[in-house]
């Protein structure tokens, strides 16, 4: 390859909250591991791996200069997202009014839903569900409601439609939340089931906020769908977040954006952001979306998704052949494992908890699923070296799911 994904970063000391909030936030991040056990990172939702060439160089012409002062976006920074948009989502008739900047894609659902509902107002979302959007939605005043996916014979998640009606009926549910791929299940909605989904909000006229932060992590074989390009309602229906920072491992620099077609929404989404005064763009931030949109971008991340794509079909297959009683459905995006450990405990007669901590003494740092809504199940992040990769596994299989005492 011609990027590297193999070097094993240490990121100790260097402000990553992977490794260096590892014991630090019970309740949130894993325990340290036990003496002897270096830890391998995989539960909080960033990668493991240098960034793109291009975004470093990027953001070093800028530091070059010394002055820091306030700035407009440039041009080239619309321009990127627009070729970005066309060339990986086959998006056609995007221009600059209908983008806008966003701290956090967080942030921006916040604000969206401010523009939807009002305080108090019930939210339909997919369960398992984002942590994010459960905090989010919490703090700032809205009830969610959860529609369960269910996995189908063939081990694929799918949307429960007929749940989803009922439930917008009986709770008057006029927004919804929509994750595409879908965390932490790392599903890829087919256009069939986006169609269906937006049919049946129009029918109820709910509105969308769609995440879809994912969206170029998709492994070999499937096809992102902007939940905006399904029909012209879905279209004026949807306000539609992105950014380079779970793409390019950006998150520390912040910076997102939405895409918004509908200017009342736009306008109203606008002056929403506007009213805390925190949505402001980071010119670095700036630079390294330009970076990470320029054309060594389109290749470095077509080899990043061949990458996670190994590393989810080696530890997929691995479960499949060690952990008896542990079940996981394969993703077809994003890096992240929901691992389903329910039989598991039942048979050893052990919780999720005695599970959790047991990888975490052998330093595989994998996280709480139940923070999920996940009621017996680790996630697991594998955008790690492949070594590393398999170094966890070979440790869970003796330590954990295998026990050899440590």
């Amino acid at each position: 390859m011609k990027y590297d994904f193999t070097s094993i970063l240490d990121r100790k000391g260097r402000d990553a909250i992977a490794l260096d909030a590892l014991g630090k936030i019970p309740g949130f991040a894993p325990g340290a591991p036990k003496e002897g056990f270096d830890a391998i990172p995989m539960w909080v939702a960033d990668m493991n791996f240098p960034v793109c060439p291009s975004i470093t160089e990027a953001i070093s012409r800028r530091v070059s200069h010394p002055s820091f002062g306030y700035f407009s976006p440039r041009e080239e920074y619309y321009e990127s997202i627009i070729k970005w948009q066309r060339t990986r989502n086959h998006v056609e008739g995007l221009d600059r009014s209908c983008i806008g900047y966003e701290n956090g894609v967080l942030g921006g659902v916040i604000a969206a839903l401010n523009v939807f509902c009002s305080r108090g107002d019930k939210v339909l979302v997919h369960s398992p569900t984002y942590i994010g959007f459960t905090n989010s939605l919490g703090n700032n005043g809205y009830q969610i409601v959860h529609s369960p996916l269910r996995v189908d014979a063939e081990g694929v998640w799918r949307m429960d439609l007929e749940d989803m009606e009922k439930k917008i009926r009986k709770e008057k549910i006029h927004a919804a939340i929509f994750c595409s791929p879908h965390n932490p299940t790392g599903r890829v909605w087919e256009r069939k089931e986006l169609e269906q989904m937006m049919e049946l909000f129009r029918r109820y006229d709910v509105y969308v906020v769609s995440d879809e932060i994912w969206s170029d992590l998709i492994l070999e074989g499937y096809q992102h769908i902007p939940l905006q390009s399904v029909s012209e309602d879905a279209r004026m229906r949807t306000a539609a977040f992105y950014a380079p920072s779970k793409t390019f491992n950006l998150a520390g620099l912040v910076g997102s954006y939405h895409i918004v077609y509908n200017t009342w929404m736009r306008e109203r989404l606008r002056k929403e952001s506007s009213l805390s005064l925190y949505n402001e763009m980071n010119v670095l931030s700036m630079h390294a979306l330009i970076g990470a949109y320029h054309p060594e971008g389109y290749e470095w991340v077509d080899e990043l998704n061949q990458v996670l794509t190994g590393n989810v079909a080696f530890a997929c297959q691995y479960i499949r052949d060690h952990f008896e009683g542990v079940r996981v459905c394969q993703p077809q995006g994003t890096y992240m494992l929901f691992v389903d450990c329910k039989d598991w405990c039942r048979a050893h007669h052990k919780t999720i908890e005695d599970v959790e901590h047991a990888c975490w003494d052998v330093g595989a740092a994998v996280q709480d699923g139940q923070m999920f809504h996940g009621p017996c199940h680790l996630r697991m992040n594998l955008a790690l070296p492949r070594a590393r990769v398999e170094e966890a596994f070979e440790r869970m299989n003796q330590y954990v799911f295998n026990k050899r005492e440590v």
